[in-house]
């Protein structure tokens, strides 16, 4: 009788750990899933691009810095390959559109432009929906994070490669440039 308490309760051990296994790929699975959905809504960002790029030349030429800026970083944004690497290079990207709004604040005659109009409104709608996308992908991190971090799956996800993953923010950089007030050139 012994030996057969000890079998059940050997196999009701191995259930649970094959429970925490599967629910550690199931939560890194779901994170990737998360930013397939972030990735859907860069590439329409990074064709957006070179669009609204080549509408603010005819008005700022002189602004080639801030341009230039722009098109390199969609350029490394387009480059990457992993999950993290994107995530440093998207950062990059919003931040030199930052620097790419705040220089079209200087020409009315642009800002009255339809192109540029549309223009702007498609990226403000994709960067909309980014922001959700983004949420909901860090949203996923956090809890795969907890998981391989918490007792008693961080046993599993030590043994088996699971391990902490970044998020998807502004990074200290970006977060320190919205706190800026925006200067304006005349």
């Amino acid at each position: 009788m012994g030996f057969i308490v000890l079998i059940v309760i050997v196999f009701l051990l191995i259930l649970w750990l094959v429970s925490l296994y599967n629910r550690l790929v199931s939560l890194r699975n779901r994170r990737q899933n998360a930013f397939a959905d972030i990735d859907v809504q860069l590439r329409q960002r990074h064709d957006l691009v070179p669009q609204l790029v080549e509408t603010v030349k005819g008005y700022a030429s002189h602004e080639r810095g801030v341009l230039t800026q722009v098109t390199e970083a969609r350029t490394a944004a387009m480059a990457a390959r992993t999950i993290d690497d994107k995530i440093v290079a998207e950062q990059q990207l919003t931040a030199a559109l930052q620097g790419l709004k705040v220089q079209v604040e200087a020409y009315p005659d642009l800002k009255a432009n339809q192109n540029f109009l549309q223009l702007q409104e498609e990226l403000s709608d994709i960067e909309n929906k980014l922001a959700a996308s983004r949420r909901f992908f860090n949203g996923a991190t956090t809890e795969y994070n907890n998981a391989v971090e918490t007792f008693p799956s961080n046993l599993i996800a030590n043994n088996f490669n699971f391990k902490r993953e970044i998020m998807f923010d502004l990074g200290t950089e970006g977060r320190t440039k919205m706190e800026e007030p925006p200067t304006i050139k005349f």
